[in-house]
């Protein structure tokens, strides 16, 4: 593999990275820190540790990422999510 290979091997797969989503979870006035906890669990994947950090930045700072990743990953998380009444989005 020349050298012009590699580099663009390395550039394709850089961009491949920096292509990725974030779900967005938002602070409302309506939903128990219990249920976001049990609902990022069940719905990113976090642990209990991960999901009540989430909560707290939620509710201070009025939102917070859950989760990075490919959009076809995201999309049924996020969805999940909203089914449960919570606020998010895919950016």
């Amino acid at each position: 593999m020349s050298t012009q290979e590699k580099v663009q091997e390395e550039v394709s797969v850089l961009e491949d990275v920096l292509k990725q989503n974030e779900i967005v979870l938002y602070n409302d006035d309506v939903n128990t820190f219990d249920h976001v906890i049990e609902t990022l669990i069940y719905a990113c994947d976090h642990t209990p540790e991960q999901a009540e950090q989430c909560s707290i930045i939620v509710h201070y700072k009025g939102k917070c990422t859950v989760k990075t990743g490919a959009y076809e990953d995201l999309k049924p998380r996020c969805s999940m999510l909203l089914d449960a009444g919570l606020s998010a989005e895919i950016v």
